[in-house]
């Protein structure tokens, strides 16, 4: 069965950091693009960021360019998206997804994770 659960959600001040973290089982996504999005209540959920199989492209929404860098650590079959400066707006459920992929014009994933609450006070 896969699994991709997160972990280091939480309560930040407006310009503060967090880190989270998505580690994968059940299958490895060493040759698969991994990604982020979040969701708020009311809203769609929206793409924040992917990094390819290669671990060369990255690719980052425009709300959060110059702030978020995801990265992957494929001997632990994990991914993570180190989030600086953080904004109010930034306020969000937060899932890992793989393997990410367009489907038409927007991006998508087979699998998810449950969601880690990110909450950014102004």
């Amino acid at each position: 069965q896969v699994q991709l659960l997160e972990s280091g959600g939480g309560l930040v001040q407006a310009g503060g950091s967090l880190r989270l973290s998505c580690a994968a089982s059940g299958r490895s996504f060493n040759n698969a693009n991994m990604g982020w999005f979040r969701q708020t209540p009311g809203k769609e959920r929206e793409f924040v960021a992917t990094i390819n199989w290669s671990d060369v492209g990255t690719t980052y929404a425009d709300s959060v360019k110059g702030r978020f860098t995801i990265s992957r650590d494929k001997a632990k079959n994990a991914v993570y998206l180190q989030m600086n400066s953080l904004k109010p707006e930034d306020t969000a459920l937060y899932y890992c997804a793989a393997p990410t992929y367009y489907h038409g014009s927007y991006r998508t994933a087979d699998y998810w994770g449950q969601g880690t609450q990110v909450t950014v006070s102004s």
